[in-house]
């Protein structure tokens, strides 16, 4: 690459994650988040337990490969998010406006960011709920949540979760974001592995390991096994064409981006079968429903603490566990487009964040009704994300030129970056992205 190929890479104003470590951790803050604890438990059970396991660990690593590893790249190339990146991408070959179709991820990010404040705010207030025994002495939990989830139901418990979230990324990359997912995200392994210990020893808890490590291999026969599996990799990675390549611009030249890829995917794939491991054998110890969604969160397992023996202690630590993944999330969410305002309105950092947390607190207060987030994170999931994604894989394995991804993959590695890993990026990553948008509208969703 010369000063021909690309408008100036370089920006010694732009702040970067001061470890490989802390940037990992950060990533994996952003991809462990609700779908591995309400989605993928209800997935194993639905497609043959243990089988469901093989098509989703081939989509990681497939999509580890070629998707993290390209948006993290792509990120770092262009020392920009999605806006930056883009206009610079088309700039290349003579073309304007790249600024322009960068805002689909920007808005993608932004429009998930605010329906899953709400979500963190229910937590928040179950997490107070778990630690006062107000929720394992409610007499019908169904109940209890349709209240907090009601119209208006959680505002206070909302805003407290956006006030938090941003007084986090007030602080900065390294000392607001990378400090916070460096204690975080130990943490949420930490808890969900204890939780994963108690669960074990209930009686009963062992019809749920049965029932996850005896695989129905003719579940693999179908189809929609192996599409559901994709969507689960998909989203839990957080591919999007927004957060990855975010990161990925405070990210130092001299890391090895596809080491990183590698340890995220480990990570990920670690919280949904830890996630996995709380949730079925509990469910199967007390005979309920393994559904999936909400439901299963904030109802189906505060059933299950009820009955089981220090349930309040315990669903005070499901509850941290899960508060520590919602916010790590969302705090990667907002960061698309704040990072998107100060690169091109050049705001300073604390302008930015004011004026999305505005944005964040006046639209969530509108939508913040169960049914109404629902429709909301439905709608962007499906027809904005993946979008997103699509547009940033195009724009990294085509419109840049080839030759150019292996380029920046290389940047910072040591071994030589294999010659099909750009191909595999090319044709069979951008097909990926265009199937999950084609499919998610098809099912009504796949992650």
């Amino acid at each position: 690459m010369n000063d021909k190929d690309i408008v100036k890479l370089d920006n010694t104003d732009r702040e970067t994650f001061n470890s490989k470590y802390g940037f990992i951790l950060a990533c994996v803050g952003s991809a462990v988040g609700m779908g591995n604890i309400w989605l993928f438990p209800y997935r194993v059970g639905q497609f043959g337990g243990f089988a469901f396991l093989i098509p989703y660990w081939i989509w990681i690593i497939i999509l580890g490969f070629c998707g993290v590893t390209g948006e993290m790249a792509f990120g770092r190339a262009m020392q920009s998010g999605p806006v930056g990146a883009f206009k610079k991408s088309m700039e290349r070959r003579g073309k304007k406006h790249g600024d322009i179709i960068g805002l689909i991820p920007v808005f993608g990010s932004l429009g998930v960011g605010i329906g899953y404040a709400v979500v963190v705010g229910w937590i928040i207030r179950f997490l107070v709920g778990s630690a006062t025994g107000a929720l394992v002495n409610a007499q019908d939990s169904g109940a209890y949540f349709g209240e907090i989830a009601g119209s208006f139901g959680s505002v206070s418990w909302h805003i407290i979760a956006l006030v938090l979230t941003f007084v986090i990324m007030n602080a900065g990359i390294s000392a607001g974001i990378e400090k916070v997912n460096k204690v975080l995200m130990p943490l949420f392994f930490v808890l969900f592995a204890v939780l994963a210990i108690r669960v074990a020893f209930l009686p009963g808890a062992v019809n749920g390991y049965r029932f996850m490590f005896n695989p129905d291999w003719s579940a693999l026969k179908n189809p929609k096994a192996w599409i559901y599996a994709l969507g689960q990799a998909f989203f839990s990675l957080s591919i999007g064409g927004s957060g990855t390549v975010v990161y990925g611009s405070y990210l130092k030249k001299d890391v090895d981006v596809i080491y990183s890829a590698k340890y995220i995917a480990i990570f990920d794939t670690i919280a949904a079968m830890l996630s996995s491991l709380v949730i079925i054998p509990a469910v199967f110890a007390f005979n309920m429903n393994p559904g999936s969604g909400p439901p299963l969160m904030f109802i189906t397992m505060p059933e299950i603490f009820k009955r089981m023996p220090a349930g309040s202690l315990f669903s005070t630590i499901f509850f941290i566990a899960v508060f520590f993944a919602g916010i790590t999330s969302l705090v990667n969410l907002f960061e698309t487009p704040i990072e998107a305002l100060q690169s091109k309105f050049k705001f300073s950092r604390i302008k930015a964040v004011s004026v999305i947390a505005a944005i964040a607190t006046c639209v969530g207060l509108l939508i913040e009704n169960g049914d109404v987030i629902g429709v909301w994170m439905d709608f962007v999931s499906i027809n904005i994300i993946p979008l997103g994604a699509i547009a940033a894989a195009i724009m990294f394995y085509w419109v840049c030129g080839r030759g150019f991804a292996t380029e920046q993959i290389q940047m910072g590695r040591e071994k030589k970056v294999w010659p099909w890993l750009e191909p595999l990026g090319r044709y069979v990553f951008c097909g990926v992205s265009i199937f999950v948008y084609i499919a998610g509208i098809l099912l009504g969703g796949i992650g």
